[in-house]
């Protein structure tokens, strides 16, 4: 059974820094791309980052040069290192990941970007 806990929202003040974590059961991670999404309270949910099997990363572009996503296969999760944090960047937080076309998420955690 695939199973993504996420953990390391809050709150912080414009231009802090904040790091998810998307531990991964039930699948390699590292064999899988990863994904993470936020939704903002009124909006759709949106694709933040990437990390595909070879590694390779994508980001939407309102968080490229801010945002990193990385791996590590050892304890296999996820992390999303968030740096420069506008207030637009309030949402709850989901890891991803689908499988044999069926599409795992995360209960979600929320991170909360003050003025």
């Amino acid at each position: 059974q695939v199973q993504l806990v996420e953990s390391g929202g809050g709150l912080v003040q414009s231009g802090g820094s904040l790091r998810l974590s998307c531990a991964a059961s039930g699948i390699i991670a590292s064999d899988n791309a990863m994904n993470w999404y936020r939704q903002a309270p009124g909006k759709q949910r949106e694709l933040v980052a990437t990390i595909t099997r070879s590694g390779s990363r994508n980001y939407a572009e309102s968080v490229k040069g801010r945002f990193t996503i990385s791996r590590d296969n050892a304890w296999n999760t996820v992390y999303l290192q968030m740096n420069s944090l506008k207030p637009e960047d309030t949402a709850v937080y989901y890891c991803n990941v689908k499988v044999v076309a069926v599409g795992y998420w995360g209960q979600g955690t929320q991170v909360t970007v003050s003025s």
